[in-house]
């Protein structure tokens, strides 16, 4: 957020929007709440205030904007509605509490039902589906949100304040939050960027190097029976790296029986929902599926193996440690940033963000608002090793 507005805001700035207050992670079953099978949020381990260090911390360090999450409280002291819609949160806790007095924008598609991807979707109106869509928007407007996200419902605010539902003097308070950014900002003197000079400073070999070195430096370790560092010029079979990348750190092989190493890149399994859009948001089951883990285990009986995994969701991984020589996590990075590492040009130093566990049985028994709560993970935060 610093890095976006600098050490004071101004023309130079970038307003930064921090989400999802007041928390987004304690879904119920883990499921989430873009749709309605995911719209509780639950804190069955008492810490609802443990989710707002964060954003305390936003807050004192000048953080502009806020988006509050789709997700509805449940059993808890604030009402069983929607962020978006809640008053309780909204006005009691981020407004009154924490005094902030900047823009609050909502989630997208709270008030309109609407289209994503050839597929219908109801507004995320959760606990107010009963509403119509301009009781909607007045709920939003009384509990203190400034924007609606992703709307276009124009004609329902126009018909709100022609009735009298609505006040001018509510909407003017919205709007000199809106107006006072821009104004801040600079954009009325100066509403245009010059994208050549964008481009060449996001895109300057200085960021695209430090860019590059945190993808090396996120990668963490997690097992090592020797396989790693390879030898340089070391005989490879991959899958999931581009042979050429590949070919500048040894000798590509077509099958894991010619090989000296094999690396295999894995992504941490989702179950298939019903709609593409869904399928974006990778829920369900973190066990690999029978075959994947098959293959890792056939391939490893051949050839010393090891496997990385694109860890976006916390995989069950003791059927691939207990197959490969080596399991690595990554969070998104380049082929060659990983085998930098593996290959030891580069330092192994990532470590775990979040504890991985052991059993989906485990996952299950945990609280959803507790960090750390799965009995005898397999590898705990913090866990990473050295090469």
């Amino acid at each position: 957020m610093r890095g976006f507005q600098g050490e004071s805001f101004g023309p130079g700035s970038v307003s930064t929007m921090t989400k999802h207050f007041p928390g987004g992670g304690p879904q119920r079953d883990g499921e989430d709440p873009h749709f309605a099978y995911g719209r509780e949020q639950v804190y069955p381990g008492g810490q609802f205030e443990l989710h707002l260090t964060p954003f305390e911390k936003v807050f004192a360090a000048g953080g502009r904007q806020i988006m509050p999450y789709y997700g509805m409280p449940v059993g808890t002291e604030y009402e069983e509605v929607g962020f978006g819609f809640n008053k309780s949160v909204l006005t009691g806790l981020l407004r009154e509490r924490f005094g902030f007095d900047g823009i609050v924008c909502t989630d997208w598609g709270l008030i309109t039902d609407n289209e994503i991807m050839g597929q219908p979707f109801p507004a995320r109106a959760w606990g107010v589906e009963h509403l119509t869509p301009a009781e909607r928007m007045q709920k939003i407007l009384d509990a203190g949100a400034d924007q609606f996200g992703g709307e276009a419902c124009v004609d329902l605010l126009l018909e709100l304040v022609a009735s009298g539902a609505v006040s001018e003097a509510r909407l003017d308070v919205s709007a000199r939050r809106l107006l006072r950014e821009k104004f801040a900002l600079g954009l009325f003197e100066n509403p245009y960027v010059d994208a050549a000079a964008a481009d060449a400073i996001v895109g300057s070999a200085e960021f695209r190097a430090a860019g590059e070195d945190a993808q090396r430096r996120s990668i963490a370790v997690l097992s090592n029976g020797g396989a790693l560092p390879f030898t340089a010029g070391a005989r490879l079979y991959v899958e999931g790296i581009d042979a050429t990348v590949a070919g500048a750190y040894g000798q590509v092989v077509a099958t894991p029986g010619e090989a000296d190493l094999a690396i295999l890149r894995l992504q941490a399994p989702y179950e298939q929902r019903a709609t593409m859009f869904e399928n974006f948001f990778h829920a369900g089951s973190l066990d690999f599926a029978p075959e994947v883990i098959a293959h890792v285990a056939e391939v490893a009986a051949s050839v010393p193996t090891v496997v990385d995994v694109f860890l976006d969701r916390p995989a069950i991984l003791a059927p691939i440690v207990e197959a490969a020589d080596a399991v690595v996590a990554d969070w998104g990075v380049s082929p060659a940033a990983l085998l930098d590492v593996l290959s030891g040009a580069a330092p192994a130093q990532g470590r775990l963000p979040f504890d991985v566990p052991r059993s989906m049985a485990a996952v299950e028994a945990s609280r959803p608002d507790v960090p750390f709560d799965t009995a005898d993970p397999l590898f705990r935060f913090g866990h990473g090793l050295s090469l």
